[in-house]
């Protein structure tokens, strides 16, 4: 059995010593592609043996097995021209992959050109690339321990994303997934999509949950695999979701690297709709210039989240249940923030908001609200659970994340529900401008978690009042 956490070390410090990489977000881009071909292959050696006349859909010449697996094999210049070369005589990989087309398996090249039409060789040294080759090698994504092993070695190369200058862009914290999917409950059969998908987080908890608790035979696992849809617009978490879903086992995984908010809102139908919606989409993003046209005038507005929250209440069916995460800006505010609360307080039953600590989503510093609804009856009570930090923590951190085992009193309080000093109900009608941003009312005295950067800039402005009123006074007595 190798060893996954050194090798996957050693091909990070190989990367840095290539002068075609810079930064963090460069090398996982570079890792992502690298990684999907050797595990595509490792996948397809496995299904050639258990299926009859099975083919792979990657061209020959460029299976991993053929170019990669020898450690002698090419490198230096002839290996960088085998990836990059654009002449119409001798395409490389990249030009090859980019235009892949077998009309046989169209989902399963569609996969692999969506794949390579997002992604870049940033490598410029062909024998750093067979060093880093060589160590992929070493793990075998066929061996069921090695495969578990690279499962929890691949979270952390996703959490890697959080401080690769993407403030949490791409990554949920595995705790809050896991809660959001539980208790959420899809069942076997039930369509579940996330429309912004990232790493596939909230789908591979999925796919584990109802493995877990409903898949029994061949056909059900069968049932599963088409029951699993994801859509996501960047291209390194895209390659890096789609790896994701393929170490659990989807074969030909639904996942797309498209613009959710480009859907056209109107041609959404009935065929459309899912049953479960799990996402964490993004807020704060620029969106594409026009996007905002897309959807009814009335909800028209730049910010991506409150977009998302309109696409979502379209795309579930009638009793759909849907959990995502918003920012406490999402939630509040006026204009045509307060149009799009009421659409979904009259649309659907938004029974539950869990208040989450600032840090969950360290290292970015943002107040996030988990919101429970159910498509099909107007809100009319709404139940609110602050969760707090563990004893003795001031906040979440890359060291100290938040973890699930913390959400146990939620998961116990979920079907038995009482007021307590954490946890409050609110009536719809006692809402002013359908505001979802109630504070604890069990509480007199709250502590308000800040930042290092929020408490300078909190002093600096009680400063400036304080000097503002002293030279107002001085003027007085002058």
């Amino acid at each position: 059995m190798a060893n996954v956490g050194a090798i996957v070390s050693s091909i990070r410090n190989i990367m840095r010593q290539d002068r075609g990489i810079s930064g963090d977000a460069q090398r996982l881009e570079q890792l992502g592609w690298m990684l999907f071909l050797k595990i595509i292959d490792d996948k397809d050696q496995e299904l050639e043996i258990i299926k009859d006349n099975y083919i792979s859909v990657i061209p020959e010449r460029f299976q991993w097995r053929n170019w990669a697996s020898d450690p002698e094999g090419m490198t230096g210049d002839e290996l960088l021209e085998f990836i990059d070369s654009n002449a119409q005589s001798n395409k490389g990989l990249f030009a090859s992959l980019r235009e892949l087309n077998i009309p046989n398996h169209p989902k399963r090249a569609a996969i692999v050109r969506e794949v390579f039409e997002g992604s870049n060789n940033y490598m410029k040294s062909g024998y750093e690339m067979r060093k880093v080759i060589n160590k992929l090698n070493e793990i075998d994504f066929n061996n069921s321990e090695d495969k578990h092993i690279f499962g929890n070695i691949y979270e952390s190369i996703l959490q890697e994303l959080r401080d690769a200058g993407n403030k949490g862009e791409y990554y949920t914290p595995r705790a809050v997934t896991q809660l959001m999917t539980q208790m959420t409950n899809p069942k076997l059969g039930e369509k579940v999509l996330d429309p912004a998908a990232g790493t596939g987080g909230f789908l591979t908890a999925a796919i584990d949950h109802v493995r877990e608790n409903f898949v029994k035979t061949v056909d059900d696992e069968h049932i599963l695999q088409n029951s699993i849809t994801g859509w996501e617009l960047k291209p390194v978490a895209y390659v890096l979701g789609l790896t994701n879903l393929i170490l659990h086992e989807m074969d030909v995984p639904d996942y797309h690297y498209i613009d959710s908010l480009k859907k056209e809102y109107n041609s959404i139908g009935k065929k459309d709709q899912v049953d479960v919606i799990l996402a964490n989409p993004p807020f704060g993003a620029s969106i594409a210039d026009g996007v905002e046209t897309n959807f009814p005038a009335t909800y028209r507005c730049k910010e991506s989240a409150d977009l998302f929250v309109i696409l979502m209440l379209q795309l579930l069916k009638p009793n759909g249940r849907c959990a995502i995460v918003l920012p406490d800006g999402s939630i509040t505010g006026d204009g045509v923030k307060a149009r799009i609360r009421e659409k979904l307080l009259t649309d659907t039953n938004l029974h539950t908001i869990i208040r989450l600590p600032q840090s969950t989503f360290h290292p970015a510093t943002v107040s996030t609200n988990l919101l429970f609804f159910e498509k099909g009856s107007p809100t009319k009570e709404i139940w609110f659970y602050e969760h707090r930090l563990p004893e003795g923590q001031k906040s979440y951190s890359k060291t100290k994340p938040i973890q699930f085992e913390e959400f146990q009193p939620i998961i116990e309080w979920w079907n038995n529900r009482k007021e307590n000093d954490q946890v409050w109900k609110v009536k719809v009608e006692d809402l002013k401008d359908w505001d979802l941003d109630i504070k604890n009312p069990n509480q007199s005295s709250v502590e308000i978690e800040f930042s290092t950067a929020e408490t300078i800039e909190s002093l600096k402005a009680s400063f400036a009042r304080s000097s503002k009123i002293i030279s107002e006074l001085e003027n007085l007595l002058n």
